[in-house]
């Protein structure tokens, strides 16, 4: 096979960029055209030759990799994977980075760093391929979508009957590569009132909370990392907390979430399929779901399910796709109703919710 993505390796450590150059070369499709000790190395790099995809470390000498990531997003966008010690106010760190246009993080330890990314390469040589495969345009141009519908327009008032046919609707989102910036355009085009939405994004521990806070600061909807048994409410968005599977759960008439430790699914945890299967068995035909960007195929069984439960089901269509593998498999497996633009999305729901 030939190797046709060509990766530069950005890390200030000579270990580690041994390391991902042997994990990255080690894959048939792959190529590490080159390595560098820091940005202004890569930026030399670059001028001789454009990389497919950059791994790109956050905390080097002379430039720091945000730093470097905003200089390549608007400029000539390139495909970055973070890989980095990132922990505690690092985590802002990596946010920023995925504001800019960052496909993906790779958290790596402090220590044993060499191990870590061994056990990781098939995650890493998966991440980097799916990377090669974005759509990116320089952050510049990235306008925010303004809502499209507001409570007035596209919601009733609320019932007063508790009859299990007028039930409030609950929404399930699961997202992956690419999904921090579908999440924002999504949550932010919600009015304040907007039926209760759970969400799994794939993201690791830690990083969670600093994404919830800062899309609590600019939607409508209040937004937070979800805890135990956290009631689903309108006008309220519960994101799964990295590392933790997150259950939809009802008593009685009361939504609430339910956090589970225990295995990978589809490889990750939280699984966007654990989600997508709970909402199926306790919310039915009063969920709407939605698949976004992400590659993999997980959510795509647990949505075939809640449309088996007579959810109604949403995909994120290609072209505003950073990876389209979670829809395309959803919509292979004919587990969705509609498949939309990004910028529809949020009115759809809107509407299925009325």
């Amino acid at each position: 096979m030939k190797r046709n993505i060509k990766v530069l390796v950005v890390d200030d450590s000579a270990l580690v960029r041994q390391t991902l150059a042997e994990i990255l070369s080690s894959d048939p499709e792959i190529k590490v055209m080159a390595t560098a000790s820091d940005p202004y190395a890569a930026a030399e790099k670059i001028r001789c030759k454009l990389p497919d995809v950059i791994t790109l470390d956050v905390e080097m000498p002379r430039m720091d990799g945000i730093t470097f990531l905003e200089k390549i997003m608007s400029q000539h966008p390139i495909p970055v994977v973070i890989c980095s010690s990132v922990a505690g106010k690092g985590s802002e760190n990596a946010l920023k980075a995925l504001e800019y246009g960052a496909i993906e993080i790779i958290e790596k330890p402090k220590l044993g760093t060499k191990q870590f990314l061994y056990e990781s390469k098939i995650r890493i040589c998966d991440t980097v391929k799916a990377a090669a495969r974005a759509r990116l345009k320089p952050i510049s141009t990235r306008s925010k979508v303004a809502p499209k519908l507001t409570a007035d327009a596209v919601l009733p008032e609320p019932h007063t009957s508790s009859v299990i046919k007028t039930t409030e609707k609950v929404v399930a989102v699961g997202a992956s590569t690419g999904g921090t910036e579908a999440l924002r355009v999504f949550l932010e085009a919600l009015p304040p009132d907007a039926p209760g939405t759970v969400i799994v994004q794939h993201m690791p521990e830690n990083f969670t909370t600093a994404f919830a806070k800062r899309l609590d600061g600019i939607c409508q909807v209040t937004v937070k990392e979800a805890q135990d048994d956290d009631t689903v409410v309108r006008g309220r968005a519960l994101i799964a907390p990295g590392n933790r599977h997150m259950l939809l759960k009802r008593s009685g008439a009361r939504y609430c979430v339910e956090l589970k430790d225990g295995p990978l699914v589809c490889r990750h945890r939280p699984s966007v399929d654990v989600l997508f299967r709970s909402a199926a068995r306790y919310a039915g035909l009063n969920a709407v779901g939605v698949i976004m960007t992400g590659m993999g195929d997980d959510g795509a069984r647990g949505m075939l399910e809640m449309k088996q439960a007579g959810a109604f089901t949403i995909a994120q269509d290609e072209k505003t796709c950073v990876v389209f593998g979670m829809p395309q498999e959803a919509i292979k497996l004919n587990a969705v109703d509609k498949v939309l633009p990004l910028e529809s999305i949020a009115g759809d729901v809107l509407q299925q919710c009325l």
